[in-house]
């Protein structure tokens, strides 16, 4: 008995007509899950999400007032939690630039998540070069869907241009259509090159020209509220428009990686889908209320989170979205502080709420933090220092500041200017009070950061080759304060890979490139990346007749 052969439609002509404009609904049923009984209604009062506050001071005289005073908003995700089962279209590159070690270190990568991917996880591959094809359909990896997916995967090769745009096309038709829906869903697109088939380049004042990257972004996906989840991107290589891909990434709640190191792409998966498969909390929605009267709530700064301020200044909200197994996410709140009145020695600035979905049980759940509070003495006579949490994250916002600042002045030819910038950023950052004291792992890892991307940005040549990538991961990274892949060459560059990879890295993502990393060691140096494909066809042939 011959087994059916998986969906399989691999690309034969450079010149293929683009797809026809359709939503795939033959995507296979969910595995079945235990019903939750009642003591599963929603998790443990110590089991979910945590939430935290910390005034900028702790105390403030009674006649004085004081404008955008700062309230740090702690949330943390609970760890060790149930995992969440994951719809994953992943969009390759397989374009002509892709040939050679490029694609089989890819093929590499993705049987590895392939492996990581358990049976109620779904996967469908998609790829692009001129055209875009579905490669499988969004199939369950239980051992014969594992083995059809290695197979396509292997079996894929090259051809013509690089049209992201039909790419992300195809990727989203999978997800829409899906007749079934498993809890976290997600896109993973790689790309080598510049996009061949953008609309023409826009002059700009300045004498360059800029592309618009609106038309590659799927309309589904560019309001927070609508699309079905985040596009995380991947640059690999040198050559590859990360402008591009970062606009893809930032319009879709996801985050960009350049991956310099092309041996590096399995770790960078890795990372990735080892956070999307330890997704704890969703739709995580924090509001703040103020409690005294002449409170009011002037700014949040949240990143690429959307927050909102009532026009009374009385409330705020801000949508945090997704957090990960034992991650966090910090917000400034700045607000103003009136004048206290004769008898009050005590001010209660605000209250903050949050509320949220448990990933694994799908139900609503809520926490709060006590009241921020200050004290308001008759009269301060020395002003205390400044909370160490509050004022490690200015630093952090100021250096994220930077880093686009950088960007900005670079992309308009002003290399000096942004180099400058940075090595402002970093004397700012080593004069603060956590900054200064040496020991302090965040500002530590910005101080490694601002240094090598200064160093990246001053010279026209490298700002083309790895500047511009390197400073568009960190702004991602920083605004969704989620790790996302910085793979550099060279010691130092690899002393800020780590230090600013590991700001955010979570456990369970630590976890997966430890697995990544170790599989990789027991393949062995030697093994050339081109002389496995064979071998690992027929071994995924055997597979399937096992399991069909």
């Amino acid at each position: 008995h011959t087994p059916p052969m998986p969906d399989i439609k691999l690309p034969h002509f450079a010149a293929a007509p683009p797809p026809p404009v359709v939503v795939f609904q033959d995507d296979d049923p969910l595995e079945p899950r235990p019903a939750a009984g009642g003591a599963q209604a929603a998790p443990a009062a110590n089991g979910g999400l945590v939430l935290k506050v910390q005034c900028e001071f702790p105390a403030l005289g009674r006649g004085a007032s004081w404008d955008k005073f700062a309230v740090l908003v702690d949330a943390k995700a609970p760890a060790d939690v149930a995992r969440a089962p994951l719809d994953l279209v992943t969009v390759l590159d397989v374009s002509g630039s892709m040939n050679g070690q490029k694609l089989e270190l890819v093929k590499r990568a993705m049987c590895f998540v392939v492996d990581q991917l358990g049976p109620a996880d779904r996967l469908s591959v998609v790829t692009f070069s001129n055209a875009a094809w579905r490669i499988t359909h969004l199939a369950r990896m239980s051992a014969a869907g594992k083995a059809a997916a290695k197979l396509a995967v292997e079996r894929l090769v090259v051809v013509g241009g690089t049209n992201i745009g039909q790419g992300l096309l195809v990727g989203t038709q999978v997800l829409l259509g899906r007749r079934h829906r498993n809890a976290v869903a997600s896109m993973i697109l790689l790309s080598d090159g510049q996009d061949t088939c953008l609309p023409p380049a826009i002059a700009q004042p300045n004498g360059g020209v800029a592309k618009s990257y609106a038309s590659l972004v799927p309309r589904s996906f560019a309001s927070a509220g609508s699309r079905p989840g985040p596009i995380h991107t991947f640059g690999f290589g040198a050559d590859h428009d990360a402008a591009a891909m970062h606009a893809i990434a930032e319009a879709t709640g996801g985050t960009f990686s350049f991956v310099q190191d092309q041996a590096a792409i399995q770790d960078s998966f890795a990372r990735c889908v080892g956070g999307l498969l330890s997704v704890a909390v969703q739709e995580t929605r924090v509001a703040v209320t103020c409690l005294h009267r002449g409170v009011r709530v002037q700014d949040v700064k949240s990143g690429s989170y959307e927050s909102n301020v009532a026009a009374d200044g009385r409330a705020a909200t801000i949508d945090a979205g997704e957090l990960y197994d034992d991650e966090r996410r910090l917000f400034l709140v700045l607000v103003y502080v009136p004048r206290a009145r004769a008898t009050e020695e005590v001010t209660r600035l605000v209250k903050v709420s949050c509320t949220y979905g448990d990933a694994a049980t799908g139900q609503t759940a809520h926490a709060a933090a006590p009241a921020a509070v200050i004290q308001r003495p008759l009269e301060l006579e020395h002003m205390p220092p400044p909370s160490i949490e509050v004022e490690r994250e200015r630093v952090r916002l100021a250096a994220a500041e930077g880093i686009a600042a950088a960007r900005a002045a670079a992309d308009g030819g002003q290399h000096a200017g942004a180099a400058r910038i940075l090595d402002a950023r970093l004397k700012e950052v080593e004069r603060s009070a956590p900054g200064a004291a040496g020991d302090d792992p965040t500002c530590e890892a910005i101080k490694e950061e601002l240094r090598d991307l200064s160093a990246r940005v001053g010279d026209r040549r490298e700002y083309q080759q790895t500047g511009r990538a390197c400073l568009l991961a960190g702004m991602s990274s920083h605004a969704q304060q989620r790790a996302s892949g910085v793979e550099l060459q060279g010691s130092a560059g690899k002393a800020a890979a780590t230090a600013t990879t590991r700001a955010y890295l979570t456990p369970k993502m630590e976890e997966m490139v430890d697995l990544s990393r170790e599989s990789s060691r027991k393949r062995g140096s030697s093994q050339r990346p081109g002389g496995r494909s064979e071998q690992v066809i027929k071994q995924v042939k055997q597979d399937l007749s096992e399991n069909f």
